[in-house]
């Protein structure tokens, strides 16, 4: 069942000489349950792309559906509630907030909705990315790959319908990378959660099941590979 739908998706930034067109009408869709990564080079257009999907952008044309709902056919309050229950998102520089624990970071997202937060839930997530005793720790007592593991348990405390990860392992070296795939493909099967990953690495693309290539704002392979 396709849970995402890309279409004609354009976006331009700049005018006149300086006008970069970061997306050039791409469409695509994602069957529910997906990991797919999606490559290419620095400039190409996969993070913008990333933000178009996860509604913390708005493109200049095209349309973007996620569960069959028009993304941007939305106000900016609906738009704010739409990225804290229906995305999670995944930063290469993990975007914790620095005065906040590991247990109020990740739960953050349930609180700005103003619900209670699923401690089951929220039990498992601290075992499942091994932050058991580090429920306390500031994210400046914690090394970049806990750091990363707190950034993807919030993004996973709501339960989104797809999670978005944005060079999750850009920041880190080979063992906590490794790990950090681990993870999302974890997260994928055993909470069967749909993963799109941005990434320049090959070797972390080909853990996914599909590699989507970007070059100049266009797709230029769509490969699925398990």
């Amino acid at each position: 069942m396709e849970i995402l739908k890309v279409e004609n998706l354009t976006k331009v930034y700049g005018k006149g000489d300086a006008q970069v067109k970061a997306l050039d009408s791409v469409s695509f869709s994602v069957e529910r349950g997906q990991f797919v990564a999606i490559i290419g080079p620095s400039g190409s257009g996969k993070s913008t792309l990333l933000h178009l999907i996860g509604g913390v952008d708005k493109p200049d044309s095209g349309k973007v559906y996620v569960d069959g709902n028009d993304v941007y056919n939305r106000n900016d309050t609906q738009l704010a509630i739409f990225r804290r229950r229906e995305v999670g998102l995944i930063y290469q520089f993990y975007n914790l907030i620095p005065v906040l624990d590991v247990v109020e970071n990740m739960t953050l997202p349930v609180i700005m909705d103003g619900r209670e937060v699923n401690k089951e839930r929220f039990e498992e997530l601290l075992d499942v990315l091994h932050l058991r005793g580090r429920e306390g720790h500031l994210p400046n007592q914690l090394s970049g790959g806990q750091q990363q593991r707190v950034s993807i348990g919030r993004a996973l405390m709501n339960s989104p319908a797809i999670v978005l990860a944005d060079e999750p392992t850009g920041n880190l070296d080979s063992k906590n990378s490794h790990e950090i795939v681990e993870l999302l493909k974890m997260s994928n099967k055993k909470y069967h959660q749909t993963v799109i990953m941005i990434t320049h690495d090959e070797n972390i693309a080909l853990q996914a099941d599909r590699i989507i290539k970007i070059e100049d704002g266009r797709i230029t392979k769509d490969e699925v590979i398990r």
